[in-house]
């Protein structure tokens, strides 16, 4: 596995591509997580992605949806708890509104919907 990317310099003023770099590559982490979950059978999450959005669904019908928001360098997460919008700060996906960091979020998003405990890992 290559070495992580370093951050940019500054990370309030991302540039498009460090932008597509930094989300895709915790998109990347995501679905991999999910795919060593259904080897251990932990959880069957269904997951399809297409461009920027990233579907996940959960075995009782329910969905988390995560979707990039280019022109705003954000990442929006969409769940039956909620909608989050996410941009890059000091280094990770922030909550725009509490700073709440974007994986962390998510973890608690899917456990509540997958009624297990599921931690997402940083890339």
């Amino acid at each position: 596995m290559p070495a992580p990317s370093p951050v940019p310099a500054d990370p309030q003023r991302l540039s498009d591509a460090e932008f597509q770099r930094l989300s895709q590559q915790v998109f990347a982490a995501i679905e991999a997580q999910i795919d060593r979950w259904l080897e251990d059978d932990v959880i069957d999450i269904d997951s399809q992605r297409s461009g920027g959005l990233l579907e996940l669904g959960f075995p009782n019908g329910s969905k988390i949806i995560l979707n990039t928001q280019p022109p705003l360098h954000e990442l929006w997460l969409a769940a039956k708890g909620g909608g989050h919008h996410f941009r890059w700060q000091a280094g990770a996906w922030r909550d725009t509104r509490d700073g709440t960091d974007f994986l962390s979020s998510l973890g608690q998003h899917a456990s509540l919907q997958g009624g297990a405990d599921l931690r997402f890992l940083p890339p």
